[in-house]
């Protein structure tokens, strides 16, 4: 268990690590295509390191060095597993997993910790199969472990009806395979990194924006070849200091290095809405992904917010803290459109609802989402993370912004994506 303190001000700099979701994508195509990949400032936390354990498993070289991975490309070719793959906790692992197993001619198993074989797979499943792939496991496929004995696909055409990213990669890294057109359609355009990587790696896509949401499309087989990443500041790990200097009574804060991908920056976005002080430095592109430096400066009581369904893809890891936001806000914030936050680590909804409420705040709880009425005043309380990452973070936000003592129950599960989080909590807050 962790206490937290009350926070006096902020100050200093700060480079949070790098973007989970992009570097687990670097370590993907990395090893599909063929040729030498360097992935520079990548994040090296539980869940992408189980993703290079995983590639390592199917015949992979990897060197690490500092503040670089140099991945030997397969060119598709990998080699049967003679043990189970273990995705850990990593949905995203799991489930770009299932669309790279399902285009090779052999045998695997893939499996997770307790939390990720509750987490359901039927998504990514059942268009595999439809693309020709054998996938078996618990609940006719929809649970962890899965058998897969992968081979020839056909491109498909696929609704992606809950915007699903990881599924998206899935069928896109099966695509790249298969014979024919492989499309898939969302109704709101999910976070879009592996479109931009797979062209940094030399793949042919098409983008289209058509009456039924976002296509993309491409046409199989293709090979990519080996590239350099670079990869951003993580946004979602960057939220959870922005909202504490944003709420901090004093100080700034510099936040560097921070992607900006629109399909990723829901959260400030709305935290401008709420009146937050935020500036944009220094805006650029590298390695096909927007970013900028972000100065940050306390802003007062915040106002209410509403955030939309078709909000929701842009901001769906920052609803923690943006809760937290919500709850010293002046005025009633409501999110709908959310239910897939009951699929994560935790069930997300019920786990914000409970932790608000130990604090003395007024939430009403939704199938989708939530309503959060504002106070000027938080509670000490204990926190009951439930294993989840994004959770512990927020909530030890929340901590430094009340009088009393705050108690994180499991501060170990940050380092699923930010295993330094209270080191660098450490470095940029004066306790009162």
């Amino acid at each position: 268990m962790k206490k937290v303190g009350k926070i006096k001000r902020v100050k200093g700099s700060l480079r949070v690590p790098s973007d989970k979701s992009v570097t687990h994508r670097a370590f993907f195509l990395g090893a599909l295509a063929r040729g030498v990949t360097r992935v520079y400032e990548p994040l090296l936390s539980r869940d992408t390191l189980a993703t290079l354990e995983l590639l390592r498993a199917l015949g992979t070289e990897v060197r690490q060095e500092d503040g670089l991975v140099v991945i030997k490309g397969r060119n598709y070719r990998f080699t049967e597993p003679d043990r189970v793959l273990d995705a850990e906790n990593s949905g995203t692992t799991a489930r770009i997993a299932c669309g790279v197993l399902s285009a090779q001619p052999f045998f695997s198993v893939l499996t997770g910790d307790a939390s990720l074989r509750r987490r359901p797979m039927l998504r990514v499943v059942e268009p595999l199969r439809e693309m020709g792939a054998w996938i078996d496991g618990r609940e006719e496929g929809n649970r962890l472990p899965l058998a897969v004995r992968g081979g020839p696909l056909r491109g498909i055409a696929y609704f992606n009806k809950r915007s699903s990213a990881q599924v998206k990669t899935a069928l896109l890294l099966a695509g790249l395979r298969a014979e024919g057109w492989t499309e898939v359609v969302e109704p709101v355009l999910s976070r879009d990194h592996t479109e931009r990587m797979l062209q940094l790696f030399g793949a042919k896509l098409e983008l289209v924006a058509e009456e039924r949401g976002h296509a993309v499309k491409l046409k199989g087989p293709q090979e990519l070849t080996g590239s350099e990443v670079y990869c951003p500041a993580d946004p979602s790990s960057a939220a959870f200091f922005t909202a504490l200097a944003l709420l901090a009574p004093e100080g700034e804060l510099l936040l560097k290095d921070v992607m900006l991908n629109p399909t990723r920056d829901g959260f400030y976005r709305k935290a401008l809405e709420m009146g937050g002080k935020i500036e944009f430095l220094n805006p650029r592109e590298l390695s096909r992904e927007p970013r900028a430096d972000l100065l940050v400066r306390p802003s007062g009581r915040l106002k209410a917010v509403k955030v939309e369904p078709h909000e929701v893809p842009a901001l769906v890891d920052e609803l923690p803290v943006l809760a937290v936001m919500m709850a010293l806000a002046e005025g009633v914030s409501v999110v709908r459109g959310a239910k897939e936050l009951r699929y994560k680590e935790s069930d997300r909804i019920k786990t914000i609802v409970e932790n608000l409420r130990s604090m003395g705040v007024e939430v009403e709880e939704f199938e989708d989402g939530f309503a959060v009425k504002g106070t000027d005043r938080l509670k000490g309380a204990l926190i009951k993370t439930h294993g989840d990452h994004r959770i512990a973070m927020a909530f030890a936000v929340a901590g430094l912004l009340t009088d009393e003592e705050v108690i994180i129950d499991d501060p170990s599960c940050v380092e699923v994506s930010y295993p330094g989080f209270w080191e660098d909590l450490a470095k940029v807050v004066e306790l009162a």
